[in-house]
Formats: structure tokens, sequence, C-alpha cells
């Protein structure tokens, strides 16, 4: 397990003073997109408290230096202060070379993820009035109308990989319906972000997804319709097309990767744990409860919620230097001693869809999709089981997301569900 006095990828780099000077200096610095690292995170999380208290010098990438924030007090002054911690990465960035694997998740964007002040506003703005008009009945019957020709693709097979055959699938389409993108527009869009977020290739994923976005947009300016992009394209804010693009690029980012990953760490729990499973449907906790659960101990984004400090900042007696990342851990801050007392049925105070004037604003549509997903999957397949053993299941390294490699399961054959 990489810790951080023996992170093995970690070459001398600038990190934070403990009580003194803004002054950065040489030290050791925790690997977050090591194999180690993913392997057990809570584990490095537990040390790096010991070792570092709230504040963690941490590489992102290779001689890529940022400061991980797993105390969730500190979180929460963090994330309710954006004229000290602004996220617009721009100064940040100009260090940075292009090819950087984790520059497309952290660049600069003409969107509200990666804007401050009055452009943040202007941005965060049409977003929410975007989504606050998605009809969730609707939406609830898309995720029906898509999840189950996917399962009937597999239930006569007796086994399954939940994530390349339910979980990818699933979130992809329904993102796309709501999105009004055709599926031949959709298709380079997934490749575009499957190259971003596992940090190979990124830089022409990252063209990818924009030239696929543009297509999107200009599509939509045509033919406008009942969906996110026409709405965002009608809106006050009068986002020119470089603008929709990197909307667009948040909405993706956020819909696909992490929706995928907490449905697959959802169903993960379920299957594990006895309170859930032994026979999923004779389980005493609900699918809500286990969602909820997980956003607390395994949320999908790990690490994220990125931003810069205009100077040096004095925090819990460590300077922050300026124009360098700050990074919040939600899984870090979930489980700080100081907070996590194990009980999380009709417990929301998690991080993992962030706080303050960056909090996702799509949470509604996002527990409706995941928890109609996984009730979709138990229903027509009640007697789930893993195909291996939870310990021998791996999970992707990279520095911000909480994600398997695949998820296999097997249960009893089962004849295809009534398509409506």
């Amino acid at each position: 397990m990489t810790t951080p006095s023996s992170a093995p990828h970690s070459a001398p780099a600038r990190c934070p003073v403990q009580h003194g000077s803004p002054i950065d200096t040489d030290g050791p610095r925790v690997s977050l997109y090591s194999e180690e690292f993913a392997a057990d995170p809570h584990h490095a999380y537990r040390e790096m408290r010991r070792q570092y208290g709230s504040l963690v010098p941490v590489n992102i990438a290779p001689d890529v230096p940022a400061t991980l924030v797993i105390g969730y007090h500190t979180a929460l002054r963090i994330l309710n202060d954006p004229e000290h911690f602004p996220a617009d990465p721009r100064t940040w960035q100009k260090g940075v070379p292009g090819e950087c694997p984790i520059l497309p998740m952290l660049e600069w964007r003409p969107n509200a993820l990666r804007s401050a002040g009055l452009e943040h506003t202007r941005y965060r703005q049409a977003n929410v009035a975007a989504i606050a008009e998605v009809d969730l009945h609707s939406l609830h019957a898309t995720v029906e109308r898509i999840a189950v020709p996917l399962i009937n693709a597999f239930c006569q097979d007796g086994a399954a990989d939940l994530i390349s055959q339910y979980a990818f699938p699933l979130t992809f389409a329904v993102l796309n319906a709501t999105l009004g993108c055709p599926p031949e527009i959709g298709q380079q869009v997934a490749s575009g972000m499957a190259a971003i977020f596992e940090g190979v290739n990124a830089d022409k994923g990252n063209a990818m997804l924009t030239d696929a976005l543009f297509d999107l947009v200009t599509l939509k300016r045509n033919e406008p319709g009942d969906d996110i992009t026409s709405r965002l394209l009608a809106h006050p804010a009068k986002l020119d097309d470089v603008e929709m693009i990197h909307q667009l690029v948040t909405l993706y980012g956020a819909g696909i990767e992490p929706q995928q990953n907490l449905i697959v760490n959802t169903l993960l729990l379920m299957l594990t744990d006895d309170r859930f499973a032994g026979n999923v449907l004779g389980g005493s906790l609900s699918t809500r409860d286990a969602l909820d659960e997980v956003l607390f101990t395994d949320p999908p984004m790990a690490n994220y919620c990125v931003s810069y400090p205009r100077q040096p900042v004095l925090i819990d007696g460590v300077w922050l230097p300026a124009h360098q990342p700050v990074v919040i851990s939600m899984s870090g801050c979930n489980n700080d001693p100081s907070i996590s007392v194990g009980e999380y049925v009709d417990n929301r105070s998690h991080l993992a869809w962030s706080v303050g004037p960056h909090a996702c604003p799509a949470r509604s549509m996002a527990y409706l999709i995941v928890q109609d997903a996984i009730d979709q999957l138990l229903d027509a397949l009640p007697e789930l089981d893993l195909a291996v053993a939870a310990n021998e299941l791996s999970w992707r390294p990279g520095p911000f997301h909480r994600a398997l490699v695949s998820l296999p399961v097997v249960f009893p054959k089962s004849p295809p569900l009534n398509v409506f």
C-alpha cells in the first residue's frame, strides 16, 4: 500500500508547509493515481489523517502536486468560500504540460464548474433552469424503457458483467435521452469521455468530445426539442456555441461515469452486506438506504471539487500555496472520525453532491436514475450473486473516481421481461 512516506511514484515536489510561511518546500507526497491507492483508499485516508491531519500533500498525476482535504469541517469551510477558493484554474494550468493526463478533467472551460464570480452565476443559472424542467415522471419511464432490453440481453445467460452490460449503457442512454442526443453523436461522446476519465490519450479524447458536442449543439439550434440542450440554448443567458459545448461537457462528465459508479458501488454493497443481501429481496434495508450509505462510504467521485486559492491561505495551521489545486476528498471527509458515526439511514450530510455554490444541481435526477436502475435489475433478477469473491474485484486507478473494473454476477437463468 502506498503511504504518505513511501509513495513509489512521488518525486520531490512542492507541498504546504505546516505552521510556517507560505513558501513551498520539497517533501513526500501521496500518489492518488497508483494501483495501491485504488486497491484500498480507506486505509490510505487513515494513514494520511494520522500523518498529516486534515490537509494532505498529494500528487494527482506524475509531478502534478495538490492539497487533498480529508477533514469534513475544513471541506465545508473551503466549499462555502468561493472568494478565497475560486474554481477558475487558468493561472495554474499555464504551468501544466498539454499532454498531462488529468488536464481535460481540470482545465478551464467556460462553464459553471470551472468559473468564478459573475461568469459562474450566469452559467449556473442556465444549467439549473434547464435541469429543473426535466419531468421526473417521464424520466422514470425512460429508465424502465432502457433497462428492460438491457436485462433481456443477458437474463437467459445466467451470468453478466453489470458494468459493461448494464450500468454503463443504461446511464449513457438515459443521459442521451435527457439531452436530446442521437445515438451516432452519443457514441463519439462516450469514446471521448472514456479517454478523458482514464487519462489515456486524454487530449485526443477531449478533441473527439468537443467535435461531437458541436454537432449536437448545431443539431439542436436547427431542431430544438423538449430536452436539456434545447433549453440551455433558449435560456436568456444566450450561450454561444463554445459555451454550449462546455456546459454539455460538464453534464456528460457528471452524468455517465459518476452515475455508473454509483449504481455499481451500491449493487456491490447490496450483494455483499447481509443487511441488504442473502437473497436481495429478503434484506431489511431499501435500495435508497444502500444508495445513501454508498454516498457516504464509497462515493463515485471520491476526490474532486477542485479550487485554486488566489493567494496563500493559512487554514488548519497549514499554508496552502496560491494557484495550486485544493482537492476535496468526499470519501475522506465523509469518513472523518469527527463526524462519522456509522449511521447512514436517512443521513444525507455527506459531501458526495458537494455543497455551496458548486453543489450538484441534478441530484434529484441522479437519485431517480440510479435507484430505478437498481430496482429494475433486482426486480427482474432477485437472486443475483457475485461471480467472484468481493476481495478479487479490481478497482480502476485514478485520482478522482471510485470505480470497479468489472462487476461479474451469476443468477438463475430467467425468461425475458415483457417489453412495453
